[in-house]
């Protein structure tokens, strides 16, 4: 899960394996694959990173329980 802020300053978690798209004109839009939309307070490159650190520590944490099992 990412930690984004809706325009109202409230803090939310958003599962970025849900996200369709990103868009910024000039406020970021996530479009989800179930059709929800959220306005968020984060740049659309800020949203990017926080998706890329996410899925850095999933592969993470994934090597780390594989090389436990061995």
């Amino acid at each position: 899960m990412i930690i984004v802020t809706r325009l109202d300053r409230k803090r939310f978690a958003l599962n970025p394996d849900l996200i369709e798209r990103l868009q910024e004109s000039p406020d970021t839009t996530v479009h989800m694959v179930d059709g929800q939309v959220y306005v968020i307070e984060e740049s659309l490159e800020r949203t990017v990173d926080l998706i890329v650190a996410y899925r850095a520590r999933v592969l993470a944490a994934a090597s780390t329980l594989a090389s436990r099992e061995v």
